[in-house]
C-alpha cells in the first residue's frame, strides 16, 4: 500500500468533476478512490467518513498519500492530523489556510446576508465554483449544489459555522488552487506559506475556478505526479487499461 495513493470523495453529487482527474493519474499511477455517502438519517458530521476511512485504513501497516477535493480534502487532511503515522502525504485541492472555509460556508453565509432565495444564491454559487455558464446549464448546477448541501457531511448550516485552526501537517503537503477560485483564493492559499515543511509546496493553476482540476486535469495530474515522485521514485504504470469504475462524466 506504500506505492499507493488514494482519492477521498465524500460529495457523491459532485465526484463527476473529479473523473478526468482520476482518470489521467489512474494511467500513471496505482490511484485508488474511497467514497462516502451520508445517509438522510445520519447526522451531518465529518465524525462519521473520518471513523470510516480509518476503519478502511487501519488494517495496513503501511502508510498511504491521501488526497481530496474541497470537503474530501478536508477529510483526508484532518484524518492526516489524527494519524499522521498512516499518511505517506498529503495532497489537497480547493483547500484553504482555514480548511473549513469552503463553498457551503460561503453559501449559508450569503443565506443569512442577502435578502435573495436558494434559487438565486445558488445561482451565484455556480458562477463562483465553475465560472459564467448559460442558462440551461446553470439551472443544472443548481440542482447538483441543492442535493450536495444535503449529501455531504458539513460543519455548517444556517445557524452556525464550523472551524478548525490551522497548523502544520506531519506529513509532506502539496497544496493546489486556481488564480480565479473565490472560494479559495490567493490569499487562503498563500496562507499555507507560514505552515510549509522543507518538502512541502502550493501550486496554483491559472484558471479554472474552484473546480480547475475538472478542466485541466492533465495539468493539476502531473503536478500531483511530480509531487510523489519528488518523495520518491513511484513506479509508473503502463498500457495500464482503464478502470471500469473511472468513467467519463459530463458537466451538466
Amino acid at each position: 500500500m506504500s506505492q499507493e495513493a488514494l482519492w477521498i470523495s465524500v460529495s457523491p453529487t459532485l465526484k463527476r468533476f473529479h473523473r478526468p482527474l482520476l482518470k489521467y493519474v489512474s494511467r500513471k499511477l496505482t490511484f485508488r478512490e474511497w467514497e462516502y455517502e451520508q445517509a438522510e438519517d445520519e447526522p451531518c458530521s465529518l465524525e462519521i467518513p473520518l471513523t470510516l476511512l480509518h476503519d478502511y485504513l487501519k488494517s495496513s501497516a503501511d502508510p498511504i498519500h491521501l488526497c481530496g477535493h474541497s470537503t474530501g480534502g478536508i477529510v483526508a487532511l484532518l484524518y492526516a492530523y489524527r494519524f499522521p503515522e498512516r499518511v505517506k502525504s498529503l495532497t489537497l485541492l480547493g483547500v484553504g489556510v482555514q480548511p473549513l472555509i469552503d463553498w457551503h460556508a460561503h453559501y449559508y453565509t450569503d443565506r443569512q446576508l442577502l435578502p435573495c432565495s436558494q434559487e438565486i444564491v445558488l445561482a451565484q454559487m455556480v458562477r463562483a465554483l465553475f465560472g459564467c455558464q448559460n442558462r440551461d446549464r446553470t439551472k443544472g448546477l443548481v440542482s447538483l449544489l441543492k442535493r450536495d448541501l444535503k449529501a455531504t457531511p458539513s460543519p455548517h448550516s444556517l445557524f452556525q459555522r464550523g472551524s478548525i485552526e490551522p497548523k502544520t501537517v506531519p506529513s509532506p503537503l502539496m497544496v493546489c488552487g486556481s488564480e480565479d477560485d473565490v472560494i479559495v483564493d490567493p490569499c487562503a492559499l498563500a496562507g499555507w506559506n507560514r505552515y510549509l515543511k522543507a518538502d512541502d509546496r502550493v501550486w496554483k493553476c491559472s484558471q479554472g475556478n474552484h473546480f480547475f482540476h475538472y478542466y485541466y486535469p492533465q495539468l493539476v495530474g502531473n503536478q500531483i505526479i511530480d509531487f510523489y515522485q519528488n518523495l520518491e521514485p513511484l513506479p509508473v504504470k503502463k498500457n495500464v487499461p482503464r478502470s471500469s469504475n473511472l468513467k467519463s462524466l459530463n458537466c451538466p
